[in-house]
């Protein structure tokens, strides 16, 4: 699987996490959740961020894009 990029979060003085996708918001984790993931956020921090959000590949991309459908 390709790593994910362009990911990247701000922890704010009140706890919260912020985490932004080529300058967008993707998320946005208060409470236990921006805990547990600042834990988790250490070991491969792009590949984190986009499981948390839901923004990776699922690995039907290819399959769509060869279906005679979708060809220009």
């Amino acid at each position: 699987m390709a790593t994910a990029k362009g990911f990247r979060y701000d922890q704010r003085a009140d706890g919260t996490v912020v985490i932004t996708h080529h300058g967008r918001v993707a998320g946005t984790l208060r409470g236990g959740r921006a805990a547990e993931f600042l834990a988790e956020v250490d070991d491969d921090p792009q590949l984190v961020m986009a499981r948390w959000t839901g923004n990776y590949r699922r690995g039907n991309e290819r399959t769509a894009k060869q279906h005679p459908r979708n060809r220009s």
